[in-house]
């Protein structure tokens, strides 16, 4: 076995590195490829807006012709920053199951932070606040939200061989169109929805929804300043995010709860193409946007990326309007499933909130954390 440290100007090392994923995971079912053109752009250095203040290095293990395993390490210098720590972080891992491959990969990215200064290392976690993270620790026989990650169940044993333990957890659970709200929740939503000046926004356009962005991003920003792992995000980086977003969206999901045209919440759901985007195979030609665009017709399931109350109307009614506009959202259209995507364990309310839902929480991803 040999370490590779790549050098991400030289495009065949780059498609050594985001090809391994499509080999490791060719014979699994549950497994859903992004799209190869937005699984390079966290290597170009030149485009990507986390290069404009911080910096990352990216590793292989092979033998022979064969890739072993993958690592990316950050040194996310705004995060360290904002939180006054000194962390580096780990993303895109991906490794057989054979502890000297995995060994390799993390000891190259720990020492890389090490002679950087940094005093730990945490993840996954990627480049931006909408990046996937966690590796998958419960619910291996489910497929993934889009823009979320799947992993063989071997790789919590990967991260603990490496000295690695669990830092926090982040829970994902099903809703049928069965369960949510009984209607006399959704009336009393009404009457606080009428009696407290709340309005629900929704969206018409996708040109609607980028005139908002500026405005979503700032909402995104106060929403979460709160969360252990958040950092603000820069107007290049919400740039990025939002067309990440619009590709996916269609916007009478996106519903906004205002107060007074104050933004109070939001529930943030988009239509589950992961059907669509197994079929395309990484690519978008010839065929693959004909099997995307059909998923977004077809499919009868969204995922709710994004529901939250921001702080100062918290304890306000927001929250039931909130959860009402959630169990709509699943009511309107075809939809009969929905999937509540990665809330945290440490947020509590939020949990038991969703659980009176009726939501059955049947996937866990882990963030770990280790010391240099």
């Amino acid at each position: 076995m040999r370490l590779r440290a790549l050098d991400t100007k030289q495009r065949p090392q780059v498609d050594r590195f985001v090809r391994f994923p499509f080999e490791l995971y060719a014979d699994c079912p549950q497994w859903v490829p992004p799209l190869l053109s937005e699984a390079r752009k966290p290597l170009m250095r030149d485009q990507h807006p986390f290069y404009a203040h911080s910096d990352a290095a990216f590793f292989l293990v092979e033998s022979g012709q064969d890739v072993l395993g993958r690592i990316a390490v950050l040194e996310h210098q705004r995060f360290n920053r904002i939180r006054g720590k000194k962390l580096a972080f780990f993303y895109l891992f991906d490794c057989i199951e054979d502890t000297q491959a995995s060994g390799m990969l993390f000891d190259a990215a720990f020492s890389w932070a090490r002679d950087r200064g940094l005093k730990g290392i945490i993840g996954p976690k990627g480049f931006l606040q909408a990046d996937s993270q966690g590796l998958l620790v419960e619910g291996f026989e489910h497929r993934p939200a889009v823009n979320i990650a799947y992993n063989y169940a071997y790789y919590d044993a990967l991260a603990k061989a490496a000295g690695l333990c669990k830092e926090t957890d982040y829970y994902s659970g099903l809703i049928t169109r069965n369960e949510g709200l009984p209607q006399r929740f959704l009336d009393v939503a009404d009457r606080v929805l009428e009696r407290r000046n709340f309005r629900v926004k929704s969206f018409e356009s996708k040109d609607e929804m980028r005139a908002w962005m500026p405005r979503i991003g700032h909402i995104y920003n106060t929403a979460f300043m709160e969360h252990w792992e958040f950092c603000p995000v820069t107007e290049q980086e919400l740039e990025v995010i939002a067309d990440r977003l619009l590709a996916i969206a269609r916007p009478e999901l996106i519903k906004l709860v205002l107060k007074d045209d104050k933004v109070a919440g939001f529930v943030f759901a988009f239509p589950d193409i992961s059907d669509g985007l197994q079929k395309a195979r990484g690519r978008l030609f010839p065929f693959g946007w004909w099997h995307i665009m059909r998923a977004f017709r077809t499919t009868k399931h969204i995922d709710f990326n994004g529901v939250g109350v921001l702080p100062a109307f918290q304890g306000s009614g927001a929250n039931a309007v909130l959860y009402a506009e959630l169990t709509r959202t699943l009511l309107q259209g075809e939809y009969t499933t929905g999937e509540a995507v990665q809330v945290e364990e440490r947020n509590v309310k939020s949990l038991g909130d969703m659980k009176a839902l009726g939501i059955n929480w049947h996937k866990v991803h882990r963030i770990y954390r280790g010391l240099l």
